[in-house]
């Protein structure tokens, strides 16, 4: 038997979760179908309880189906109770009955016909559409309304507050043309086949997870890695249907030498599941407040490095024992994580990318032809003063351009490049305080521009740009969810992935502290920087 997580046709679509809600099982009357449903499994007729409940009205019939997923799995009939928990549209429904199976201890077994696993994948049908007619559309380098506020950290997601300023109404039809090809009929495709536009629908994924879960069974690579999707281009909603879906290019996976999963074609780091649930945790319990990660430096090494500097102690010093010093007196710096659970990948990912960047600004990893270091760029006329740059800052927030909405907002098309650089020159006091400027000029200000202009060229060499770029998408996808309330117009209640203990996200390891690292240029004959 066939299950799909991707957009149906409408001869699929599933009951609404919402009006099952106003009807608990105790409530149907019992002179209808709830009574027809009780006769049989009082008999121990689960087949014809199972079709009464497929037969009933629309509002009644996730409850009964519910009824008798939970009478299957007290009778042992586990594998029964799961193929019946699949069927439920409501989640709320659907959270207790297959909670129900799965708390039951196996009877008929979860062979491979089953919908609960089994050694094989039981998802023969993963892509159900998948077409070939859009094109993504170019769009001008980074910069505009699409940047966020300037704030002192490595990397600052703040979706939410800017979504709706981003959305401009899309009156070319293109969005509307787009969500319209989930209509026609489905056909099977492998879900390792390349395609410039696949639709994941989250709600049937969430079901499928769900049901898998319950069955005590691990998730299939694809529900993992979100049917092979490396880029989000757009979000749909289909309220006839229940699904709010994300839609981009897809295709076969690889590892690559750093046990990274990329795009077989492209090497571009794939969505996780993972990924997409702590941020829609994030979404749903933050209120839309921004999340991070910052490098920070200790105030009272600072302090000491200043005093260092300024007195001039290292002028007579050789220069690897004047950077050995250095580097002593700059010490540990601590990694700041807010908004977002440090043990996470999402942690994970914007510390390295933010850690590596600031490696290609002073020049200890190279850039690429176009993106040279900060130090690589000074230039002094002869008897002119080394600059003096204090604290330097570099962070990576959201850049969009702009989110193109149907006039119906039922879809949505995020544009433009997604990733930006921005830099500030800051003062430092005597007791390590750093001072906002406000401005950011010379070398520092190029290097943050060129990061940006030519960011693709850097995500291509040093996929961690790609992966933190796959956060931000995620994030403005679900700023979007949030924002529009297309959860609530899909009756879609997250049961599953909003609820820590059903959805357990994967915990690693994440750095607390990193080393201060110390370059320099000698410019002529006298003068290091």
């Amino acid at each position: 038997m066939k299950r799909t997580w991707f957009v149906v046709a409408p001869h699929l679509s599933i009951a609404a979760a919402l009006v099952g809600l106003l009807v608990c099982p105790a409530a149907i009357a019992q002179d209808g179908p709830g009574q027809a449903v009780d006769n049989h499994l009082q008999a121990g007729e689960f087949a014809p309880a199972l079709h009464a409940a497929r037969q009933a009205p629309a509002a009644e019939r996730d409850a009964l189906l519910a009824r008798v997923a939970q009478a299957q799995a007290q009778a042992g009939m586990r594998r029964a109770a799961f193929d019946t928990s699949f069927d439920i549209g409501s989640d709320f429904f659907r959270s207790s009955a297959a909670g129900s199976a799965g708390g039951q201890p196996v009877g008929g077994g979860l062979g491979r016909g089953g919908r609960g696993g089994g050694n094989e994948p039981d998802f023969e049908s993963l892509i159900e559409l998948i077409t070939t007619t859009v094109a993504p559309s170019s769009w001008e380098e980074a910069g505009g309304p699409g940047s966020i506020k300037e704030f002192e950290t490595g990397v600052r997601v703040d979706a939410l507050g800017k979504v709706q300023s981003l959305l401009r109404t899309d009156v070319s039809g293109r969005v509307g043309r787009v969500r319209a090809l989930g209509v026609p009929a489905a056909h099977d495709a492998k879900v390792r086949a390349s395609s410039p536009l696949r639709k994941v629908s989250l709600t049937r994924l969430e079901r499928a997870v769900q049901i898998q879960l319950a069955a005590g069974q691990p998730l299939d690579e694809e529900m993992q890695l979100l049917a092979g999707l490396h880029k989000i281009e757009y979000v749909l909603v289909y309220p006839e249907t229940g699904d709010v879906v994300l839609a981009g290019p897809a295709g076969d996976w690889r590892r690559d030498e750093e046990n990274r999963l990329i795009n077989a074609e492209t090497s571009r780091p794939v969505l996780q599941l993972d990924d997409l649930v702590v941020v829609l945790r994030h979404m749903a319990k933050g209120k839309g407040e921004p999340f991070g990660c910052s490098i920070v430096p200790q105030k009272e090494n600072l302090a000491e490095t200043k005093a260092f500097l300024d007195g001039g102690a290292g002028r007579q010093m050789p220069q690897n024992k004047f950077e050995k010093q250095l580097r002593e007196k700059l010490g540990w710096q601590s990694i700041d994580y807010y908004g977002i659970d440090p043990q996470t990948r999402v942690a994970r990912i914007m510390f390295e990318a933010d850690y590596r960047m600031k490696l290609v600004g002073i020049g200890l990893e190279p850039g690429t032809l176009d993106v040279p270091s900060m130090l690589s760029q000074l230039v002094m006329e002869k008897g002119q003063a080394p600059p003096s740059f204090g604290v330097l800052r570099w962070w990576f927030t959201l850049n969009h351009e702009a989110v193109l909405a149907t006039p119906e907002r039922d879809g949505f098309e995020m544009r433009g490049q997604h990733v930006r650089v921005q830099s500030e020159n800051e003062m430092l006091t005597d007791q390590g305080e750093r001072m906002h400027t406000g401005k950011s000029e010379g070398p520092p200000a190029e290097f943050a521009q060129r990061f940006t202009k030519h960011f693709a060229e850097l995500a291509a060499k040093y996929p961690i740009y790609a992966d933190l770029e796959n956060v931000f998408d995620l994030a403005l996808a679900c700023a979007i969810i949030q924002s529009e309330g297309l959860a609530d117009k899909a009756s879609w209640h997250m049961t599953c992935f909003g609820d820590p203990e059903q959805y357990v996200v994967g915990a690693g390891n994440t750095p607390k502290m990193v080393e201060s690292v110390v370059n320099h240029r000698n410019i002529g004959r006298s003068t290091v920087v």
